[in-house]
């Protein structure tokens, strides 16, 4: 029996619904979601497995212009995901009229050597007139990829996008374990699940200049033992994560903990602490300690 094997790796403007897409592809809610921008800032890796397939999806953090250190990571992670798909998707969704990066956008234009599928994600907020509008614009746009309109937050349309990847994907052995759902370990996401409660909880430039260190991680039998580290660049920053009295510290680590309680099927006992590192967003030596490198 042959089997097929490939990287499907997503790409496009911040907010456009590139970790929704993912999440809903591979099953799982492996990459971070909240209506802010630039939530995703890491590539991460979603593999869908078959007796005879392996689809490995990569969510990638949104294109930007930079102007951290921190965004040029981000966008090595988008350059990387562009030389090495084996399928390109490329989201955007009702409201964009050009993606937000033109030089990524003029590299897909050049790209004849692989299958790209376009998809016009949140069609659910548009009506058919706006759809076939959109539909012919990205047409002209990317001449050689095929378009299909979706809403990855309602699951419209996505078993034909699945459908699709699969006729397109290259014959390959499997590049990770058949159990295996992601290339990320566990504390990775419980990291994220931290960061997204505080996108989701502060205002401003809060959720931007916060990272999310896991200190320790140990398991004992049923129950998860984490203590999480929130770093910020400043001390004033460092009041606001924590509130008067520890509150807004309170509802985040609530918040966290019921989704790291649902995502592990454990109990999860979780301690978190406010530290202060000025400027980590421009520092190379930080960025790589935090774990931002290819």
């Amino acid at each position: 029996m042959s089997h097929k094997s490939g990287f499907v790796n997503i790409i496009g403007s911040p907010n456009v619904g590139k970790s929704t897409l993912m999440n809903a592809l591979v099953g799982e809610r492996l990459s971070i979601i909240t209506s802010k921008a630039q939530t995703t800032r890491h590539r991460i890796f979603g593999i869908v497995n078959g007796i005879d397939y392996q689809i490995v999806y990569s969510d990638t953090p949104g294109l930007v212009n930079a102007a951290y250190k921190l965004h040029e990571h981000m966008m090595s992670y988008v350059h990387t995901a562009l030389k090495d798909a084996d399928i390109l998707l490329f989201i955007t969704d009702g409201k964009e009229k050009v993606t937000n990066h033109a030089e990524t956008l003029a590299t897909i234009q050049k790209m004849d050597h692989l299958p790209i599928l376009l998809l016009i994600n949140k069609i659910d907020l548009m009506n058919q007139e706006q759809v076939m509008k959109k539909i012919e614009y990205w047409k002209a746009q990317v001449p050689q990829a095929e378009v299909i309109p979706v809403s990855a937050l309602h699951k419209f349309n996505m078993e034909s996008v699945y459908e699709r990847i699969l006729e397109l994907l290259p014959e390959g052995p499997a590049y990770f374990d058949k159990d295996q759902l992601t290339d990320r370990p566990m504390r990775f996401f419980m990291a994220e699940m931290i960061r997204e409660k505080i996108f989701l909880n502060y205002e401003k430039e809060i959720p931007y200049s916060t990272e999310v260190v896991i200190e320790s991680y140990t398991e004992e039998g049923n129950l998860l033992r984490i203590r999480a580290l929130i770093m910020v660049e400043r001390e004033s920053q460092k009041n606001i994560v924590i509130g008067k009295g520890g509150s807004m510290l309170k509802i985040v680590g609530t918040a966290a903990r019921k989704d790291m309680e649902q995502f592990s099927e454990k109990k999860v006992f979780l301690e978190m602490f406010v530290k202060v590192d000025p400027a980590w967003r421009s520092k190379e030596n930080r960025l790589k300690f935090y774990g931002y490198s290819e």
